[in-house]
């Protein structure tokens, strides 16, 4: 069966690990979804994360982070559904809880956070919110 928004069930996935106190979560692996724990590493809200398998059996397992046994990611939400994609300018980037938190934007130079696709003067599809 195929499934309608993989990136809202990475997300999810990530949500109840958090809620279970899980140092490690699986998901079936795609492009998208290794750019997004890409950028969600870099930022300090994983640990690490690798991709395992041949071509249709992939999977990315993320490691997660806690700080004092409490997860450091706090919120994670999807904002850019696929009923209703959500689009910024590089003038227009929300912030997240006054800047304690990232955007995570799918750009034409690829995914990244939403102050770094300011920087660079690029707006795109905001994926999803962390903090």
């Amino acid at each position: 069966m195929s499934m309608s928004d993989p990136v809202a069930d990475m997300l999810t996935r990530i949500r109840n690990a958090h809620m279970v106190n899980k140092k490690k979560v699986n998901i079936p692996a795609s492009n998208l979804k290794s750019a997004i724990a890409s950028v969600m590493q870099q930022e300090g809200y994983i640990e690490s994360f690798s991709v395992a398998g041949e071509k249709s059996d992939k999977t990315l397992a993320i490691n997660l982070k806690y700080y004092q046994n409490k997860p450091v990611i706090d919120s994670l939400e999807r904002i850019s559904k696929p009923s209703l994609r959500v689009y910024a300018k590089s003038t227009e980037m929300p912030s997240v809880m006054s800047g304690l938190g990232i955007v995570v934007v799918s750009t034409p130079k690829g995914v990244m956070t939403g102050q770094s696709a300011s920087a660079q003067n690029l707006g795109g599809e905001i994926l999803c919110s962390v903090s």
